[in-house]
Order: C-alpha cells, then structure tokens, then sequence
C-alpha cells in the first residue's frame, strides 16, 4: 500500500507528477478508491448524489463530520479532505469554531474553503490555528443561486485576472493546495503557473497540477445529469440495475437462494 500522503508531499507534488483526487462519502467506496488516489474529498456534492437534495446549499456541519469518519473508516491510509458546508466559515471566528469542531470530531486531515481574495483572511485565520485548509477558486457550487447558476469563469482578460489573484491570496493565506472548478483550460493552466502550491482541476483542462472528479459521476452511477467535465469510466447505474433486476428474478421464480447459499 502507498504511504500517505502529507502536507509536505502534496507540495512537493507540485512540477513532479499529477494527483489524483476523488470524492467518497463511506467507508465502503472509501477503501475502493484508497489503493489508486492521492486524496480523498468528502464533498458537499453528497448532498446531491447521496441525499438526493437539488443543491449542496443545505448541507450541514454534522453530516460532512459524519461522513469525513465514515470514508475515514475505510481510508485509513488517505489524506482526507472535508467540505466546509454553505453558512459554516461566514467570517473567521465562525469559521474557526467550525473548522476546531471538524478537526476534533472527525479524522480529516484538511478543510476545504470555497472563494478567493474574498476568503483569504479566514484562510489565513485557519492556518495559523493548526487548520490545514485546501481552497477552491473558480466556479463555486455554494455561490450558484447568487450567481444565477453555474457559470464557468475565465471566460474574460478581467475574470482571468481575478483568478489569478484569488490563487495568489489563497496561498499567501497559507493554503497547501487548491481545487480550481468550471474555468477555461487555458486561463486554468496560467493560474496554476501563477503559484507554487498545487492546483487540482475539475472542468480545468489538463494543463493544471492534478484533478478531482465525484465519483458518483465518473462511475456512471447519478443518472439525472452528467457535467461536461465529466468522463463516465463505468456505466454503474445500468449494471447495478442488470444485477438487482437478476436477483429479483431469481427471488421470484425460487432460483435463489440454492443450497450453496443454505445453511
């Protein structure tokens, strides 16, 4: 088994080789995954794929610690990120009440901030109390509705502009790392040229310091929409389906269980 990866290493991953990062919300998908990725980030995305929620806006502080012990469970090798909720790091004494309350709580290894220049003082504030925060610039799923949807960015010499800055602030901040969501490849690939931490795309090109993907999308299992970014490595929903359908089947007509299956 590959030795866990560390603030140190995902520094120095930086120029090196590419990371991988994917999302897990259990312990069951959690040691699945632990074997082929660098990090593991307990994404507020569950609310959409495991809750069944339109958005991640209403996901709370309990269920991401719930769930960050859960993949923790089964991962026990990862560094395991976990999404700071919508409404939990408001400003940096909230912020830091929450982030204490996850760190003693749960066994994440690090936070993840959504925002830029914006964020950067609670960023700061976080760090310099023992916090180890991952950021995330670029599209930001917990700003959609004031946004008016999904937007991606980049788009513009001034947008390009922002996020360079956003990614300059968010390392000064003292981030390790930092997820850049839903912007042009080529404005991503200059943003993440602009730091020396490194840079984690989804819906970013490839042209940046490694990619982050859900997995109940790249596994083919959420069914109701698939992004753009998003490339299906198995057709999970269909083959589950095939296999649920077999055993009802089988139940139905006394084919199972045989006595191999029989005490």
């Amino acid at each position: 088994m590959a030795k866990k990866m560390t603030i140190t290493s995902i520094k120095k991953s930086k120029g090196a080789h590419p990371l991988v990062m994917i999302t897990a919300y259990d312990a069951l998908f959690a040691r699945l995954f632990e074997s082929s990725a660098d990090m593991i980030l307990v994404g507020d995305s569950l609310n959409m794929s495991f809750a069944g929620r339109a958005d991640t806006l209403s996901a709370t502080l309990s269920q991401m610690i719930y769930h960050t012990n859960a993949v923790a469970m089964g991962a026990k090798n990862s560094f395991i990120v976990c999404d700071m909720p919508f409404g939990t790091y408001i400003n940096k004494d909230e912020a830091l009440r929450n982030g204490i309350k996850v760190f003693q709580e749960s066994s994440a290894d690090a936070l993840k901030i959504e925002g830029g220049e914006d964020k950067a003082e609670i960023v700061s504030h976080l760090c310099s109390n023992g916090i180890a925060v991952c950021g995330h610039i670029g599209l930001l799923p917990q700003a959609f509705r004031s946004e008016g949807g999904y937007k991606v960015k980049g788009k513009t010499e001034d947008e390009k502009i922002q996020l360079i800055k956003d990614a300059k602030a968010i390392e000064k901040a003292g981030a390790f790392c930092m997820v850049i969501e839903g912007v042009k490849a080529e404005v991503a690939a200059e943003v993440a040229a602009s730091v020396k931490i490194p840079v984690i795309g989804i819906g970013a090109g490839a042209d940046v310091d490694g990619q982050v993907l859900v997995f109940s999308d790249m596994l083919g299992l959420f069914e109701e929409f698939t992004p753009k970014f998003v490339k299906k490595y198995l057709d999970g929903a269909s083959l589950v389906k095939e296999a649920i359908k077999s055993y009802a089947d089988e139940v139905k007509t006394r084919a199972f269980p045989q006595d191999i299956h029989t005490y």
